[in-house]
């Protein structure tokens, strides 16, 4: 088993964190790192602001599945294993 360590952020509300300031928000996402994963059990559409084109976005792409959770995130690709493999693909 292999271990890595990398920050972890939640972003429960984009509105809130947008009214930051830009210092607090440049400490929460620093400018120089552009090697980042959202996993979203959504849709994409909003993250780019965050990931930027070189991150990585691991989620739903489209509406209306209906299954159990475990399911749906199987079929969407939101596993642990997806984005371990989305971020070791940046470095």
């Amino acid at each position: 088993m292999e271990t890595s360590l990398a920050p972890l952020r939640s972003l429960p509300c984009w509105e809130l964190f947008d009214e930051q300031d830009q210092a607090y928000r440049d400490s929460v996402l620093p400018p120089g790192v552009t090697a980042r994963v959202a996993v979203e059990p959504a849709i994409q559409q909003g993250w780019e602001r965050y990931i930027d084109t070189a991150g990585r976005f691991i989620g739903m792409s489209s509406f209306g599945a209906s299954a159990p959770a475990k399911q749906l995130y199987e079929h969407s690709g939101i596993t642990a294993e997806n984005v371990v493999d989305a971020a070791k693909a940046m470095l």
